[in-house]
């Protein structure tokens, strides 16, 4: 199968090299279990899940059945003022495994619709309790956290800003986590810790009353895994307890077992009072997001509120869409039908024992790694950051693997459903390439 040219030049690509993807386009027409396959016919393995989305393997016929029988039975239901059973149902069951309280669940369409969605939650919050100058937000350097407005404010990736105006005023910027001493630590690194005191100084810089919430992803994703040191995330938490600051973990990428338990708050043992939640919430199938929130977060709201008003005046055409509510259910049923979670806890140290021996190659500057994720640094090259990095990524996929990749950081996440042996062809892949 072929493609000219000029049957491409329609859709502009997100996040794509466009003129040269066009020239020499990499598309992907069937996905089943733990690979891919191109339009040339070629056989790539996923090594990140899609885009982290697909822990339980593509094209599971289990979900396509579910979402045929709920378009069959009702395409769509106004999400205002109605609602349909499969919402409550699958909010429901999240609240089963979310950490904590985080009990009331806000569904969205994407990550990046989550992390708009906690953002105004966390105003409208602050100002039902009568703290409305909260209106500043922390977040971190190399921070992604999707790309709607508010998102792109809060991201530490100048690339993901530097085009697009000002955005949302008041977002102060702390430190990231990356130090050279920790280069090549498998887990958790030992140094880092009073990194977190960077959100003392903003207390101390603008004054405690002025910050509505601190944003964090759990670990670090689309920068390269940058795994938080060992009492880190009990610092911010502490602090943010000291100063009444909203702690928001961001785990669109984290979420769903990739750190070896249900959510990163489980694994690190730090609860935040929102959390962001995208991608193998459905297993990639069907586009959706939420955002589950603290119950006393929710009360201040609801009871702010005359009665039978609208308590929170937010939400999106599509929130809670039947078919993405369908898609979720039947993924949390793999989930738990192929103890999924056990599974992918128990494969961590093969796959991360494999990642880590690639540290020999001189090209890879860092090797970092946590759960069911990885991160490897390719050495710049003299064009300049990212350069080597997005050839190294169009290479591997010539060899026959997927691996996402931000500038030189390649971030390796494979499903779940992933065997020793297919762990091995990865690596042996990334090995052959890098080499």
């Amino acid at each position: 199968m072929g493609f000219a040219v000029n049957t491409l030049e329609h859709q502009w690509m997100p996040f794509t090299a466009n003129r040269d993807f066009k020239a020499e386009p990499r598309l992907l027409v069937k996905g089943e279990g733990m690979y891919y396959w191109s339009h040339r016919g070629d056989k790539i393995l996923d090594g990140s899940s899609g885009l982290f989305c697909s822990p339980c393997g593509h094209a599971r016929p289990e979900i396509a059945e579910a979402v045929y029988q709920q378009l069959q039975a009702m395409d769509y239901c106004a999400p205002f003022q109605m609602g349909h059973p499969g919402a409550f149902e699958l909010a429901q069951r999240l609240a089963t495994l979310t950490p904590g309280d985080l009990n009331r669940i806000f569904f969205v369409n994407s990550g990046s619709e989550a992390v708009d969605t906690a953002l105004k939650i966390a105003y409208a919050y602050h100002r039902a309790r009568g703290e409305g100058q909260r209106n500043r937000f922390i977040s971190r350097e190399r921070a992604y956290h999707g790309v709607n407005l508010g998102g792109t404010a809060l991201s530490g990736l100048v690339k993901n800003r530097e085009a697009f105006g000002p955005g949302l005023a008041g977002v102060a910027h702390i430190r990231h986590t990356w130090l050279p001493e920790n280069r090549f630590v498998k887990g958790q690194p030992q140094h880092g810790a009073e990194l977190a005191d960077d959100l003392q100084r903003m207390v101390a810089l603008y004054g405690a009353d002025t910050i509505a919430a601190c944003f964090v992803e759990p670990i670090a994703g689309s920068t390269g895994t940058l795994v938080p040191p060992h009492g880190y995330l009990e610092r911010l938490r502490e602090i943010c307890d000291q100063y009444g600051i909203l702690l928001v973990f961001d785990e669109v990428i984290t979420g769903f077992v990739r750190t070896g338990k249900a959510f990163a708050g489980h694994s690190f043992g730090v609860v935040p009072d929102m959390m962001t939640l995208a991608k193998a919430l459905t297993n990639g199938a069907q586009p959706m997001g939420a955002v589950a929130v603290r119950e006393g977060i929710y009360d201040t709201l609801v009871d702010a509120a005359p009665e039978a008003a609208i308590e929170l005046f937010h939400g999106y055409t599509y929130s809670g869409h039947p078919a993405a509510c369908a898609a979720g259910l039947a993924t949390l049923e793999i989930y738990e039908r192929e103890r999924l979670f056990e599974r992918a806890a128990n494969l961590s140290a093969y796959f991360l024992d494999a990642v880590f021996a690639l540290q020999d190659l001189p090209a890879i500057t860092d090797v970092r790694g946590y759960g069911m994720m990885a991160g490897i640094d390719i050495a710049p090259d003299s064009a300049g950051p990212g350069k080597r990095g997005y050839e190294v990524q169009k290479r591997l996929y010539q060899a026959g693997l997927h691996i996402k990749f931000t500038g030189d950081s390649g971030i390796i996440a494979p499903p779940f459903i992933a065997e020793h042996h297919h762990i091995d062809e990865l690596v042996g892949i990334v090995r052959e390439v890098v080499s």
